[in-house]
């Protein structure tokens, strides 16, 4: 047990700003900087919300720290906007993983994985779900909403993100945590309407296994895929196909793979692609449009600085004009 908590640490709860794990080390105050390049944060999971009443880009994730820009190239933060409530079954310090804003109707939302450490499940698994802040800002504070849970309390949830299917209705997708199945899912519910809670049951869309190219070893060393889901990101293509990007390993590379649904819905099925749509040591993506009207994806790889391995955001551009996500060059200085 020990050593699968030690890899899923390596896997998925690298904190943002280079700082060791744990819930102070995350949750410390940290001085605001200006100027900061993109490749000089260190972030996991990096989503950027280009908001355009603001014409400011706004970048979250891993940590749930906030940072600020206006040219995607200079970057102002850490700013702390998640006001969790200490009485919850967050607790008082929550790790926060995967944090992603979002805009609807006129409000912003702020969905992201919470860890409380010192409340554990079966085999000393921490509690762990997917939850939903809201404010009337992009940059917030975010503050809770009505309901005190939105997934089942004892299913270990994360990397939730939004999206409004062709019934009109937004959903909640995320996944299944591997550490508790044995073979990750992503999977849909439906969300009330002014997001403060989830309604039904959730819904399958698709296992861990179901991936071609993600690999890991069995104990008697043949191959298999990975059990690993992560970061879950719906789009649609210009010409109307829906496709989802989703992260997992082969072996002990990071890498980012994608789905298309034959129905054009979030009920698919959702048929893997054969290869990764991104380069190795990629993984966690998501897609934003520039005001300028560039589609670019948001994306961390791994790197190592001082015999430690850190998580830095990235971006690449991307075509979207055909039926199939096409990812293009890495860009740097926001150009």
């Amino acid at each position: 047990m020990l050593l699968s908590l030690i890899k899923r640490a390596v896997l998925s709860v690298s904190l943002s700003i280079a700082l060791a794990g744990g819930v102070r080390a995350q949750n410390a105050a940290q001085p605001v900087r200006n100027d900061i390049p993109l490749d000089s944060i260190r972030l996991s999971d990096p989503f950027i919300l280009a908001d355009g009443p603001s014409q400011t880009y706004y970048m979250t994730g891993t940590g749930g720290k906030l940072w600020k820009s206006k040219d995607l190239k200079k970057w102002t933060g850490p700013y702390t906007v998640a006001k969790t409530d200490p009485k919850s079954w967050m607790g008082p310090e929550p790790m926060i993983w995967a944090a992603e804003l979002h805009a609807y109707k006129g409000k912003y939302y702020y969905f992201a994985t919470f860890t409380n450490k010192a409340v554990k499940l079966g085999e000393g698994l921490e509690r762990r779900a997917c939850h939903v802040l809201v404010s009337d800002r992009p940059d917030g504070p975010y503050a809770p909403m009505k309901d005190s849970v939105y997934l089942p309390a004892d299913k270990l949830t994360l990397d939730a993100t939004l999206w409004t299917d062709t019934d009109g209705k937004p959903y909640m997708l995320f996944c299944h945590e591997w550490l508790q199945n044995g073979n990750g899912t992503v999977e849909k519910i439906a969300l009330k309407p002014d997001f403060s809670g989830t309604t039904g049951p959730a819904k399958l869309l698709f296992l861990a296994s179901d991936s071609p190219w993600s690999r890991e070893k069995n104990k008697d060393g043949s191959d298999r895929p990975n059990k690993v889901t992560d970061g879950p990101w719906v789009f649609r293509t210009q010409t109307g196909k829906l496709g989802m990007l989703w992260t997992s390993w082969i072996y002990d590379v990071y890498t980012q793979g994608v789905a298309y649904s034959q129905s054009g819905t979030l009920d698919g099925p959702w048929i893997q692609e054969k290869e990764p749509i991104t380069p190795p040591n990629f993984g966690h993506g998501m897609l934003f449009r520039t005001f300028d009207g560039r589609l670019l994806m948001s994306i961390h790889s791994h790197r190592g600085v001082n015999g430690r391995t850190v998580r830095v955001p990235k971006l690449f551009e991307v075509d979207d004009s055909g039926d199939k996500l096409v990812v293009g060059k890495q860009i740097t200085n926001g150009r």
